[in-house]
Parts: C-alpha cells; sequence; structure tokens
C-alpha cells in the first residue's frame, strides 16, 4: 500500500496512449478510493526498448557500441561482430546502413560491464538486443575487444 494522495481513479486507457497521464479518468485527486486498492503492474521484459549508443566516434552515427542494461551503460565483445551486427545498430539508431565494423577497441576502450559477446545478428532484427548472443554479461572478453560500428 503506498502513503500519502490517491492521484488517479477510474482509469480508461485504450492502449495507444503514450503516457498513463493521456488516458481518460476522472479528474486528477477526485477518487473514491483507500490504499487498500492501490493498483500494481507487471511488465515483461521488452528487449526492443533496450538502449544503444555510439560513442569516441566522429559523430553519433560512429564509435564504440554501448548498450544499457539494467541502468548502466556497458560495451559489446567483439566476438563473431561483423557488418550484419553493426548494419541492425545503424538502423536501430536511425543511422542508415553499415559501412563497418571495426573490433579490437578501434574507438577506445569501455568500462565496465561487458553487456553481449557472441552478438549473432540475421540482419531482420529491429534492434541489437534482438539478436543471438551470451545471455547479458555473460562473456570471455576483454575491453580490447570492445566492439564498433560506422554507419553512412
Amino acid at each position: 500500500q503506498g502513503m500519502g494522495p490517491i492521484w488517479l481513479d477510474d482509469i480508461n486507457c485504450n492502449g495507444t496512449e503514450d503516457d498513463l497521464s493521456a488516458c481518460r479518468s476522472r479528474p486528477w485527486g477526485d477518487h473514491n478510493c483507500n490504499h487498500g486498492e492501490d493498483a500494481g503492474t507487471v511488465c515483461s521484459e521488452n528487449k526492443k526498448t533496450v538502449m544503444l549508443q555510439l560513442v569516441n566516434g566522429s559523430n553519433h552515427c560512429a564509435g564504440r557500441v554501448e548498450v544499457l542494461y539494467g541502468q548502466q551503460w556497458g560495451t559489446v565483445c567483439d566476438d563473431n561482430w561483423d557488418i550484419t551486427d553493426a548494419e541492425v545498430v545503424c538502423q536501430q539508431l536511425g543511422c542508415g546502413t553499415a559501412l563497418s565494423a571495426p573490433s579490437s577497441a578501434f574507438f577506445g576502450e569501455g568500462r565496465d560491464p561487458i553487456w553481449l559477446d557472441d552478438v549473432a545478428c540475421k540482419g531482420t532484427e529491429a534492434s541489437l538486443s534482438e539478436c543471438s548472443a551470451k545471455p547479458w554479461g555473460i562473456h570471455n572478453c576483454v575491453h580490447g575487444e570492445d566492439a564498433g560500428v560506422v554507419c553512412s
């Protein structure tokens, strides 16, 4: 049970809203509830929402590949890293097509953790996190193996 004000009651969402506050409901703070009726939710992991960035390159479309997982940025190991994997990264970032997939920490060594290893994309994935790989955080790498991408 929560404490303090109860802000929303009789919420009716259709599923297309960008924000809970965009759903139909009673006016904010107008309710006939008690904290024994506090709502909750359990979400499944949505791998499409894993954030990705390229760092230490000449622009945001080139650099060392870093992914945000568990609220911490980490790197991707270059084991099996190739142009198909880079293509998925470029598409996910809206950076055009992949020109190269530099390995061996071409864009400098990142910091712990190393989140992904043995990435094997088919090229049709919408996100790098949809590609086949070892489980998050499981690897046999050092940062001298950090993967990079150069997009068009």
